[in-house]
């Protein structure tokens, strides 16, 4: 009976908007990582580019998206309605992302990934306020968590869609293409599954302006958050970096996607579980053990040229990464102004992707000039960091304000 009663409150139905959001990701990895892993042998083997333009592609991608996923959210929370913002955003991107296999050179595809970010940039916070909105906190660890599962149970798919492709004689970029199909059951999902009750709809008289965006006037811990996530995504590696250093070490551009799919077959494993965790023990243990696992392998990948090594590392990598990426967001919708959560998400996304631009480049340059070696260990030192600046805030913020004493 005891069991029954756990497994019953362990498996209560999660509300639809969290499912349908889910969904909704899932077709849309499918659609992007149907071409993510291809994309830096398509770019250095076909089109000619190095690791350097590599490094700048995805940081301008990533950046792109910064300035609008703030703007985003506080239209969204202005009452323009989260739902449509985030509609018009996968929209945008589902459009441009399957036109990279028209691309002949690489500023091409930096057209198209910049395009793409748009998309995100504009989806991206207003979908997150939903998904915080529609669950209570003690919930909110298992729905992001729910969320990142999905996905990555996308991204697991899509380069197993086109791994299968390649092997019936289909090219990269006839792959590419492809990618509309999962791309338009997503948009089409978003725009008939979401609830309506769950949408803000525009207010019939005029909306009071949002009060100004004050950096003072934000929650400690949220501030603490924001600023140790902008010096992870500044020492981070980037994904198309991890796929060059797989191909580097061996692995055929055959055997890539299926990798690339196992790990983020391992990270839909891990991230629910993670969530929960998160709401039964607390955010912030979950973030610095993830933080600090990451930095230790980070130091370690340079020593490793094993093939099998290589791809063990890669896939602990992948779970690792994942395993903060619930409470993370779920920490933001715990602090954040029950009136003004799309702008909290907006300020933690755009801290992010702004750092991720100059964190790609070095990361690309060191690469090139001095070798992979150094540019990891200098990934892993910088991510102990910034592990080590987020649990200092955290004692910072627990810390009650001091008051002068008087004789």
């Amino acid at each position: 009976m005891i069991v029954n009663n756990v497994s019953n409150h362990t498996m209560k139905k999660l509300p639809t908007t969290v499912v349908v959001l889910g969904a909704v990701s899932f077709f849309n990895d499918i659609a992007s990582d149907m071409i993510l892993p291809l994309l830096p042998i398509f770019l250095t083997a076909t089109l000619g580019a190095g690791p350097a333009v590599l490094g700048l592609i995805e940081g301008v991608a990533e950046a792109t998206a910064s300035l609008l996923k703030l703007w985003a959210g506080r239209l969204g929370d202005a009452g323009v309605g989260h739902k449509r913002l985030a509609l018009t955003g996968y929209s945008i991107s589902n459009i441009v992302r399957p036109l990279v296999g028209f691309a002949g050179n690489w500023p091409t595809v930096l057209a198209l990934r910049f395009a793409d970010r748009i998309g995100k940039g504009i989806r991206t916070a207003p979908r997150d306020a939903l998904l915080a909105a529609a669950v209570d906190a003690s919930e909110r660890g298992r729905a992001f968590g729910f969320h990142r599962s999905m996905d990555h149970a996308g991204a697991m798919v899509g380069p197993l869609i086109a791994s299968a492709l390649l092997a019936l004689g289909m090219g990269m970029q006839d792959v590419f293409l492809a990618s509309v199909v999962p791309g338009a059951l997503a948009v089409l999902l978003l725009a008939f599954g979401v609830p309506r009750d769950s949408v803000a709809a525009l207010p019939a008289i005029a909306t009071p302006p949002l009060p100004p965006l004050r950096w003072s006037a934000l929650d400690i811990r949220l501030r603490g958050l924001v600023l140790a996530s902008g010096g992870l995504a500044l020492a981070a590696v980037p994904e198309v970096m991890l796929i060059l250093w797989l191909s580097q070490s061996g692995v055929s551009v055959v055997w890539i996607p299926l990798v690339w799919a196992l790990a983020h077959g391992i990270r839909a494993l891990v991230a629910l579980p993670a969530g929960r965790l998160s709401d039964r023990f607390g955010r912030l243990p979950v973030v610095l053990t993830g933080w600090l696992s990451r930095a230790v392998l980070l130091g370690c990948i340079p020593w490793f040229t094993d093939l099998t090594a290589v791809i063990i590392l890669f896939l602990i990598y992948a779970a690792v990464t994942a395993s903060t990426e619930g409470a993370e967001r779920a920490l933001i919708g715990d602090v954040a102004d029950p009136a003004a959560k799309g702008a909290a998400f907006g300020i933690y996304h755009m801290t992010v992707g702004l750092l991720a631009l100059p964190g790609a480049i070095w990361f690309g340059v060191v690469w090139e000039m001095l070798g992979k070696e150094t540019a990891f260990l200098l990934s892993a030192g910088l991510t102990l960091v910034m592990t080590v600046w987020l649990w200092h805030s955290a004692r910072q913020a627990q810390k009650p304000p001091t008051t002068s004493a008087k004789g």
